[in-house]
């Protein structure tokens, strides 16, 4: 077994487990500043994973676990949101009352499980890393105690997370049950013969379910406007950008290594879907007042954005997947950190209190702004070509499905829908007459470059998109490789 293959892993988990030891010689004072360790910790990691590109696919564990282009693009992403994520915890460490670096040491542990589902070949991984990520949620959701809405949030993940779960643990049973093989390219092999088998197809649809879940897609989308409004705000990115790629790339495993032949006849249940949590996502994200709470549905909108690319069948959709991410994962981490600073004392965190951001902070509200311009999709940002990628995936295969031209007429009317309640964050930072405090806002030096960082990915990748096209191109070749040899 090559176990080299798991360093990048086992380096997040050893650092998480450091840590929890270095907390207990730490003096209190100087506890918050492990913060910093970690995130440069994490740092080294994503610098050292530039080493582990491979050539070819390589697994371990009897191809439990796999380590192609697109493990390791997913890898880096995850690592990347991570630096970011432990630099917000830092400058919100003085809203937890105790167990700051227990904090930290969950946010790494989550990473671990997002990493090894990056890499997951077989439903055991796919499982085991699913359960990584979501029980360090459970406690990173509620854990500011003090507060009733964390702890509600905790609840409610807690309770719709276990459903979930329960659902891909019967889907998997079935599956196994039909099948004897848990590798995704044992069933690949066995898929077409199953695939008017009933009880197989039940069992995918449950999987698929469970995945659900993790990217706030309809039918399971509820808990995420609620979660995002209750849990720390270090958490609520986390969940927003880290969370839902590893949906995401397990998706893409199942649906494209597991099963692409059963995949092939459910063009229209994913052009449903998609159109349902676009909709959704975008009509409920109107009348909101908690900045937060809007970002929830928001997200939920994101996901069936995202649900084209997986719907087109296609790897060109599967490229647009990966750059679209890559520019949320900057657009997202921008407005949470800025979220992060100007909220620090606003209980409710209502869009009311960005009111004369502009003149408090220039930077963070021009942050703020560019994240919202990114989100609606208006160029020359990151958004406006991840959509514009998505929907011409879509329109390609409008001539074998014409179903693909409602589902690119209804992204529309969403992206349209989105641009009043976006705005109307851009509108409350500079011509809101409501501002209560026009105090300067303290900016640290490490928060600052995350920022700017975020704002160079937003622009970047907007004006030159081809690095990150390139990337997805080279880590989606792989998966279309194993798609092909499926059929």
């Amino acid at each position: 077994m090559n176990y080299s293959l798991m360093t990048l892993e086992v380096a997040v988990v050893v650092l998480g487990l450091g840590l929890l030891l270095a907390d207990l010689w730490t003096p209190v004072a100087q506890k918050r500043n492990l913060g910093y360790v970690a995130a440069i910790g994490a740092g080294l990691i994503l610098i050292w994973s530039f080493k582990s590109c491979c050539a070819s696919t390589q697994y371990a564990f009897n191809h439990m676990y796999v380590m192609d282009g697109m493990a390791l693009f997913f890898k880096q992403f995850f690592l990347l949101g991570a630096v970011i994520v432990l630099l917000m915890a830092v400058e919100f460490a003085d809203r937890i009352e105790a167990g700051i670096v227990e904090f930290y040491a969950l946010i790494l542990f989550a990473l671990a499980g997002m990493m090894f589902a990056a890499s997951a070949n077989d439903f055991t991984m796919l499982f085991v890393s699913v359960e990584l990520i979501t029980v360090t949620f459970y406690v990173l959701t509620s854990f500011q105690r003090g507060r009733l809405a964390s702890l509600e949030a905790g609840v409610k993940y807690l309770i719709l997370g276990a459903l979930s779960s329960a659902f891909m643990v019967y889907g998997i049973a079935l599956v196994f049950g039909m099948t004897g093989k848990m590798n995704f390219e044992a069933i690949a092999a066995m898929a077409p013969q199953h695939a008017g088998d009933k009880m197989f197809l039940l069992g995918i649809l449950l999987v698929l379910v469970g995945l659900g879940f993790k990217i706030a897609a309809f039918p399971v989308q509820m808990w995420a406007p609620d979660v995002y409004q209750g849990s720390p705000v270090p958490t609520t990115a986390f969940l927003a950008v880290g969370s839902k790629a590893a949906g995401f790339v397990l998706l893409l495993r199942v649906l494209f290594t597991a099963v692409p032949a059963i995949t092939e006849h459910w063009r229209t249940l994913l052009i449903v879907i998609s159109m349902i949590t676009i909709l959704y996502g975008n009509l409920c994200a109107i009348p909101q007042h908690n900045l937060k709470r809007l970002l929830g549905y928001s997200s939920i909108a994101n996901a069936g954005y995202l649900l084209m690319g997986v719907a087109a069948l296609s790897p060109s959709g599967r490229v647009a997947i990966l750059y679209y991410l890559g520019g949320y994962l900057f657009t997202v981490l921008a407005a949470f950190a800025v979220i992060c600073l100007v909220m620090r004392k606003v209980d409710g965190e209502d869009i009311s209190a960005l009111a004369g951001l502009n003149q408090r902070s220039p930077l963070l509200a021009a942050t703020m702004t560019l994240a919202m311009v990114s989100l609606a999709g208006i160029p020359p940002l990151a958004g406006f070509f991840g959509k514009f990628l998505l929907l011409k995936a879509v329109v390609e295969q409008g001539a074998t499905n014409p179903a693909y031209y409602w589902l690119v007429a209804v992204a529309i009317f969403g992206v349209v829908v989105s641009l009043y309640y976006y705005f109307g964050v851009v509108r409350a930072i500079y011509w809101s007459k409501d501002a209560s405090d026009l105090s300067p806002i303290p900016v640290s030096w490490p928060i600052k470059v995350a920022i700017y960082g975020c704002i160079i990915g937003m622009l970047y990748l907007g004006v030159y998109p081809n690095p990150l096209v390139n990337l997805a191109d080279r880590a989606v070749a792989g998966s279309q490789t194993e798609m092909a040899t499926a059929k």
